[in-house]
């Protein structure tokens, strides 16, 4: 993926080719952060543009704690 310019305006065509490709790496596994990382872009421009293409997202990963007994 190339990387845009920060603040660069994206529309049109462009913006519909960068949002097929985020969606289609999303779905493949790749994070948001890594999404963002990888164009340039921020982790919040990434978010809406899979937002606006109406994607699931995965729940938050990472270590959970176990249940506590009360």
């Amino acid at each position: 993926m190339a990387r845009i310019t920060k603040g660069q305006r994206i529309s049109g065509e462009q913006r519909q080719q960068l949002m097929s490709e985020f969606v289609e790496r999303y779905r493949a596994g790749e994070t948001i952060r890594q999404l963002a990382e990888s164009s340039g872009r921020s982790y919040g421009f990434v978010q809406g543009m899979l937002k606006e293409a109406g994607v699931s997202f995965r729940s938050r990963g990472g270590a959970h704690r176990p249940a506590t007994e009360t």
